[in-house]
């Protein structure tokens, strides 16, 4: 079961980059980058989803679940575990120092 989450992890996310590499720009003319916009919104006019768009979100969600499933089984796995559990315990074999003798007059 493991093995076929992290299959379908890694594919997600190949195609995840190849998904957002294809994408353009909202506003990849030269004009925006001297702040002409067309519209007075704050991010630009919102266009219509596109297949690319899509794609993208449903491949974040997918990656996002996929994600959590095998750090969950991961966890499940290897039980809690302390970072300081193979270390062993240094047992102090000196002696305390012993008080100093008052000073004599």
């Amino acid at each position: 079961m493991i093995i076929l989450i992290t299959l379908i992890h890694i594919f997600v996310c190949f195609f995840l980059i190849i998904v957002v590499l294809l994408q353009s720009g909202k506003s990849g003319d030269i004009a925006a980058a001297f702040g002409g916009m067309g519209s007075q919104t704050a991010f630009g006019p919102r266009g219509a989803a596109t297949a690319l768009s899509k794609a993208t979100t449903w491949s974040a969600i997918i990656f996002m679940v996929t994600s959590i499933t095998l750090s969950v089984y991961a966890s499940r796995r290897s039980g809690p575990k302390s970072v300081l559990q193979g270390l062993q315990n240094s047992q102090n074999k000196s002696q305390p120092a012993k008080p100093a003798a008052p000073a004599q007059k």
